[in-house]
């Protein structure tokens, strides 16, 4: 059973799939309904074996070449198409630090200043 994710993958390719039952393994219950898989599931099988590797690893990128064997770009380029397709994952800054980093992206705050908002909002924490 623990193969099926792979096949259930190559067969549907990159069609959208919807599960609409689901059972509990060793009990008499099982849910229906229409159930979206979470976004990691949607992922191609060679995809999911990638992003494993990547957390077995500890995102280590020089791991990630050894096991692969392939350079540091091209890894760089797998992870950006495979983050590309998992906008739901949204890491949440606080509202100073996020807005500090913008306006100095936007060149309204000097690297002091951003610096200085960066610290006060790590004391509220």
């Amino acid at each position: 059973m623990s193969r099926d994710w792979a096949y259930l993958t190559k067969l549907t390719g990159d069609k959208s799939v919807t599960v609409e039952r689901v059972a509990i393994d060793g009990e008499e219950m099982a849910i229906e309904g229409r159930f979206e898989l979470p976004p990691l599931a949607r992922l191609t099988a060679e995809d999911q074996v990638f992003v494993a590797v990547f957390v077995k690893s500890h995102g280590s990128i020089k791991q990630m070449e050894k096991h692969f064997g392939v350079s540091y770009p091209t890894i760089k380029g797998r992870l950006n198409r495979i983050a590309g397709q998992l906008d739901f994952v949204e890491v949440e800054a606080t509202t100073d630090s996020s807005d500090a980093l913008d306006r100095l992206e936007r060149g309204e705050l000097s690297v002091d200043e951003a610096i200085d908002e960066l610290r006060k909002g790590d004391s509220h924490e």
